[in-house]
């Protein structure tokens, strides 16, 4: 019973023949030695020049110094970096639930006002991201309750 073919990969019946040529004349035997040898069957030779690579270029279009610290731009001052904390990121999250809560308040409050430009479904949407992300906030606060009162009850 033959094997279904992917509809694909059905090239097999075309290819075939081409294809078994092809090994046959890349990998004739040699008459001296038992390796088979490599004939080029097409005499036409691709032309490809590569231009130099230009490092200091590429550092510049990506906004580098060669040392790969940021270019700072006339008149702009250094970004304040902080380093990554848990303290950071909590506070991050929820400056981003307070957002979303606050914006969820102003669509309610603008769909009351019967305002054409904003929908419901928008609005309800906004207060569902906003319910969902103060669902996790409460989460991860129970967690980090219950694991400080984990460690409080150890004994030493």
């Amino acid at each position: 019973m033959p094997q279904p073919v992917s509809p694909l990969f059905d090239d097999g019946p075309r290819f075939e023949g081409v294809i078994k040529a092809g090994f046959a004349a890349l990998f004739a035997p040699c008459a001296v030695s038992h390796t088979p040898k490599v004939q080029a069957s097409r005499k036409t030779a691709m032309d490809l020049k590569l231009k130099p690579f230009d490092f200091d270029q590429a550092v510049a279009r990506a906004g580098l110094r060669r040392d790969g610290t940021p270019l700072l731009k006339l008149g702009a001052e250094a970004p304040a970096v902080q380093a990554p904390s848990f303290a950071n990121a909590m506070t991050q999250a929820l400056t981003q639930v307070s957002a979303q809560q606050m914006d969820a308040q102003r669509l309610q409050r603008e769909v009351a006002l019967d305002n054409p430009t904003v929908s419901l479904e928008q609005t309800m949407m906004a207060m569902q991201k906003a319910q969902i992300g103060f669902q996790a906030t409460l989460a991860v606060r129970n967690r980090l309750v219950q694991a400080y009162t984990d460690i409080m009850n150890m004994t030493v």
